[in-house]
């Protein structure tokens, strides 16, 4: 179904932006359409800068952002290249905008059929002192683009100037995108109730001999039942042993009491989307050394929790959470040693190889300096990112007792900085040892 209005919100944001980067000129392509074999396509999602500005999800499609030249209430003109309207392509692809639909709904300035960029964009440039474009993300489209900057240069004539520099569109917009406005935290919060409700149905209908191709169904279905369009990434399910590969895909084994099964999964609401991983006992309860092994976890996650505020630093609470790791680690007898000597040459990565949190928003891993002139920035409220510390023994690991082999667990929640601290926006989620064993019973 068309939209018949967009929020005005996207204008704002053009504003945004062009009154910090004034003379510059955005070119956004729309995402590519990818082929997943023969002529069958893999679903379109519109590139998160480009729907950022302008809420324009069809392919094929440019955003072009300059300075306003003739609206004295406006800073910024929006040029939008689509596709034209085609009655047969829309019998059997759906109906377009087209340019009526991009000037009435999407509130450009100026709208064309997406063939006249090689002819209007040169003039959208006269007088640019930056250009603003990414480069590397599709080989077609940076040979047509160049094509139509290297014809700019050309027009000029002896003029003396060259191309002016372009510079990667990611460093301002990750900046604006880092800090999500009120309108962006509904759309999260959603995110992060609907995917806490497909996490808590899991609880409660996992059982032993089910496959993970199942849950993985299971969870896909209740976050489309309840409005996500997509996922916000490929769901891990994973039993076992599996749950030790951080990035398993495979999603085809049966499930066997007795051990543990770990769900990462997110749904995407508007474009925003959700990541929370809960890990459960495939049975009704945890074993003694998995609930060992899952209540240092669960404690070291809630100790970065209570960190977070305006002012901390992403760095300070991952050397917090390896600090109670190790210390954890050593009260079960799975490390031996000084905690000084084990956290100065990171003997806790046999356990916990990766890194605590990361942005979230129209991205899983979101837009957004991790760090300002090489130093870490400090948090800020409307800062959303993942808190999410873990626990692996692989596989080929005969050192660890056996009691903890086939172990993997890891808790995240996603985490809204606020002015005095923070808000757990996944807390529906129940992750509470005595909450999951209620449910799993």
């Amino acid at each position: 179904m068309l939209l018949t209005q967009v929020p005005n919100y996207y204008q704002k944001r053009r504003e945004t932006l062009i009154k910090a980067h004034p003379g510059s000129v955005f070119i956004l392509p729309a995402a590519p359409e990818l082929i997943r074999n023969s002529d069958v396509h893999y679903p379109f999602r519109q590139d998160s800068n480009f729907y950022y500005l302008s809420g324009f999800d069809e392919p094929e499609s440019f955003l072009v952002l300059s300075s306003s030249q003739s609206t004295a209430s406006r800073s910024s003109k929006m040029t939008l290249f689509v596709q034209p309207k085609n009655p047969e392509k829309e019998m059997w692809e759906g109906e377009r905008y087209g340019v009526d639909g991009a000037l009435q709904v999407f509130g450009a300035d100026e709208a064309f059929v997406n063939s006249d960029i090689e002819q209007k964009l040169p003039e959208i440039l006269k007088g640019a002192e930056r250009i603003f474009y990414r480069l590397g993300v599709s080989e077609s489209m940076d040979r047509r683009i160049l094509a139509i900057l290297e014809s700019f240069r050309r027009s000029q004539g002896r003029s003396g100037r060259g191309l002016v520099s372009i510079e990667d569109p990611q460093a301002p917009l990750g900046e604006m995108r880092l800090f999500k406005e009120p309108e962006e935290l509904d759309l999260l919060r959603k995110a992060c109730h609907i995917t806490a409700l497909a996490h808590r149905t899991v609880m409660h209908e996992l059982r032993p001999g089910m496959n993970e191709g199942e849950i993985e169904a299971l969870v896909d279905y209740q976050f489309r039942k309840n409005g996500c369009q997509r996922l916000g990434y490929g769901s891990i399910v994973a039993g076992g042993k599996n749950a030790a590969c951080l990035h398993y895909r495979s999603n085809n084994e049966n499930l066997r009491s007795g051990d543990l099964l770990l769900i990462d999964a997110g749904g995407e609401y508007g474009y925003y989307t959700s990541d929370i991983t809960r890990t459960i006992p495939v049975g009704k309860n945890f074993t003694q050394a998995q609930a060992q092994a899952y209540q240092l976890v669960l404690s070291v996650q809630k100790a970065g929790i209570a960190l977070t505020r305006p002012g901390a630093k992403l760095p300070e609470i991952h050397k917090t959470t390896c600090e109670l790791l190790v210390d954890g680690l050593l009260s079960l007898g799975l490390l031996k040693g000084n905690p000084a000597e084990l956290l100065k040459n990171a003997a806790y990565r046999r356990f916990y190889p990766h890194n605590t949190s990361h942005w979230l928003g129209l991205d899983v891993h979101d837009a957004g300096l991790y760090t300002i002139e090489g130093e870490p920035r400090s948090l800020a409220a409307g800062m959303v990112f993942t808190i999410e510390p873990g626990f692996y023994v692989q596989p080929a690991d005969r050192e660890t007792p056996e009691t903890f082999r086939n172990i993997g667990i890891r808790i995240e929640d996603d985490i809204l900085v606020t002015s005095n601290g923070c808000e757990v926006l996944t807390r529906e989620a129940p992750k509470e040892i005595a909450e999951i064993e209620a449910l799993r019973s």
